[in-house]
């Protein structure tokens, strides 16, 4: 391993990380009085999930090629579908607060279950990472995803701070960006995915 492998690692997870930063400061908008514990769990996950994906992607292409080939044609409908569910509630959670007038203390922060979701809809197209480190053996294969998951780690503790100080300002139209957010962020990857 040397310093050309780690910028390039790094630069890969920057790469990689800025959908779930958009998540995140979509998080951190919906949830404005966010612990630091809690923002360290969240940006936990995603950079887990970051991290799962290339691996996940290395041995694909190592074990199971035509398996993944077929299921890569799917990654852009399952990330259009899972965040456009996420996004769509808090969209009308946005709606309903407003309607309903309640005050910031109110408002619901994101359950384990869309964490989840979330987490694997911002890094299902780092599978296709697996393609590009399938000359390294598992060692630097290993240390290339955990770089990865270092810097998307740190991005989405900035995504997240980023949304909260917006959020304790934008009262109940925080849900409703944020829904927006996610909603452009899954036809981001669709299109993407399409094209």
């Amino acid at each position: 391993m040397n310093i050309i492998f780690v910028v390039n690692s790094a630069a890969l997870g920057v790469g990689l990380a800025m959908d779930a930063f958009s998540v995140s400061m979509a998080n951190g908008l919906r949830e404005p009085g966010m612990s630091r514990g809690r923002m360290g769990a969240i940006a936990g996950v995603y950079a887990f999930f970051q991290y799962l994906m290339p691996i996940t992607g290395w041995l694909c292409v190592r074990f199971i090629v035509e398996i993944f080939s077929y299921l890569e044609k799917m990654v852009p409908w399952i990330a259009l579908l899972l965040l456009l569910f996420i996004g769509g509630k808090m969209l009308m959670e946005g709606l309903k607060e407003r309607n309903e007038r309640e005050q910031d203390t109110d408002r619901q922060g994101l359950s384990g279950a869309e964490l989840l979701i979330q987490g694997i809809a911002t890094s299902i197209d780092a599978l296709s990472v697996g393609f590009t480190i399938e000359r390294y053996g598992f060692a630097l294969a290993n240390a290339a995803a955990l770089i990865i998951g270092a810097v998307t780690f740190v991005i989405c503790l900035g995504g997240l701070e980023i949304g909260k100080r917006a959020g304790t300002r934008l009262a109940w139209k925080a849900s409703v960006l944020g829904g927006c957010i996610l909603i452009l962020i899954g036809l981001e990857i669709f299109i993407k995915g399409m094209l």
